[in-house]
């Protein structure tokens, strides 16, 4: 534990976390892969940041959103969204039916935390049921409600949002026919107590979050190397199976298959699959990895060089500065209270204006790699959706990913895509990367 947190805090303190827009925010190039912690360490650290978000986040939302009551439940193997980022480490899984049961009592009481349910949950809910005096759970958890009477009764349920909709319809029914009908007209959505539990981060999560991420930029580097990478014989699919086995030496977990794609001179759109590698390519990859239950979501650019040649060509380089220029605006936009939909447009539009060919499609990031919270445009949407008139809130990280194209004269003029993704976090004031950006391509040399 003392190594992680050690790296941490240098990390922390390092001109690539601290350092406002404007500022040097370039990631190491090349790094090591921190130390990983042991699954005991892996532990202990999830189960200490779980207890101060319960005790520190669960009350500040509740406040916000006005509700008195919010009702969870999930069952064994079928964790809905917010119940499994509840969930202790030693409990992987909820048991038999899991209900858990926030209540504020107001006046400045503490929030109660309850669990009706069988088994415990390491100590963070109290258990609020003895099934040998009430065998009936749901009965259960209706006196419990009646007896403390709130206003309003929250339950996840939202046609927009995933991550709100972890109510069933069978646990539905049940619960509200076992609720007294005057307790029913009560329930309301709790759309609004998902999205900023998932989307809220702590400073103990932002402490740690700079190496996770360092984990990540360092195992790309390794993929984008010669110790990977021999051109004319790797193919692109090989890349992408090492990193799945890569992650199982280290023993981490990839949040979706890595990609990996080439764009060539002459060729039209990415060359993926059975693709071989070949010098004068420019690579991209798309990697993320989920640690201490956090994820990371990173696109990054190589070029394999010719025989003789010490650097990529002009025109590839000012086309990744065109996407961290595109970066630059979207950032600007970030603003508390403002919605996605409005930052797309202001980001667009500055972008434009500065002459860039722009596509944005950010989205927050943290126990989800597509997180909760407002989305920042789609790859295939440029323009307003429903999924992003949500505001954007203090303490929150994002996946900043976009791309801008551009005509590179070294290739005829051949129009290239110059896909850029990383996280960032944003403090209600500030926007920084959280392990740095990538601001030039990374060479791989065609001969050993």
């Amino acid at each position: 534990m003392k190594h992680l947190l050690a790296a941490a805090a240098v990390l922390v303190a390092s001109p690539a976390f601290a350092a406002p827009i404007g500022m040097s925010d370039t990631e190491q190039a090349a790094p090591a892969v921190p130390p990983i912690l042991s699954a005991r360490e892996r532990a202990e650290t999830e189960n200490r940041i779980l207890s101060e978000r319960l005790e520190t986040v669960i009350p500040a939302i509740m406040r916000a959103e006005g509700i008195d009551l919010w009702l969870l439940i999930a069952r064994e193997y079928f964790e809905e969204p917010v119940v499994a980022t509840m969930l202790d480490a030693e409990n992987m899984h909820a048991r038999r039916r899991t209900i858990l049961i926030f209540h504020d009592p107001g006046e400045g009481k503490p929030v109660e935390r309850l669990t009706v349910s069988r088994y415990g949950l390491g100590g963070l809910f109290k258990p609020a049921w003895d099934p040998a005096k009430q065998p009936d759970q749901w009965k259960a958890v209706a006196d419990i409600i009646a007896a403390r009477n709130p206003g309003k009764i929250a339950v996840n349920i939202s046609d927009l949002h995933q991550f709100a909709d972890g109510m069933t319809v069978s646990q539905y029914d049940k619960f509200t026919a076992a609720l007294p009908e005057a307790l029913r007209a009560r329930i309301v959505s709790g759309e609004g107590l998902s999205i900023r539990w998932l989307e809220t981060r702590t400073p103990s999560e932002m402490a740690l979050y700079p190496t996770i991420e360092r984990t990540a930029h360092a195992v790309i580097a390794e993929a984008f190397s010669r110790k990977v990478i021999t051109p004319g014989v790797t193919t692109a699919e090989q890349v992408q199976w090492w990193y799945r086995d890569r992650l199982l030496q280290l023993g981490l977990d990839a949040w979706f298959h890595p990609s990996i794609a080439i764009q060539r001179k002459g060729a039209e759109g990415m060359l993926e699959g059975n693709e071989v590698i070949r010098p004068g390519d420019l690579l991209w990859t798309d990697f993320g990895i989920t640690y201490l239950r956090l994820n990371t979501d990173t696109q990054h650019l190589a070029y394999v060089l010719k025989p003789g040649e010490s650097e990529a060509p002009v025109g590839l380089k000012q086309g990744l500065a065109n996407s961290n220029k595109v970066q630059d605006s979207l950032l600007r936009q970030f603003v508390v209270g403002r919605s996605g939909n409005e930052a797309l447009a202001r980001a667009r539009e500055e972008a434009k204006a500065a002459g860039l060919d722009p596509s944005i499609y950010s989205h927050p990031i943290s126990f989800h790699g597509h997180g909760a919270g407002p989305s920042i445009g789609f790859w295939d949407n440029q323009n307003a959706d429903p999924r992003g008139d949500a505001a954007i809130h203090a303490n929150t990280a994002w996946s900043i990913e976009l791309t801008s194209y551009a005509a590179v004269p070294e290739w005829g003029g051949q129009r290239v895509d110059f896909r850029a993704e990383e996280n960032a976090f944003f403090d209600g004031k500030t926007v920084r990367f959280i392990d740095g950006r990538q601001t030039s391509l990374t060479l791989i040399p065609s001969d050993p």
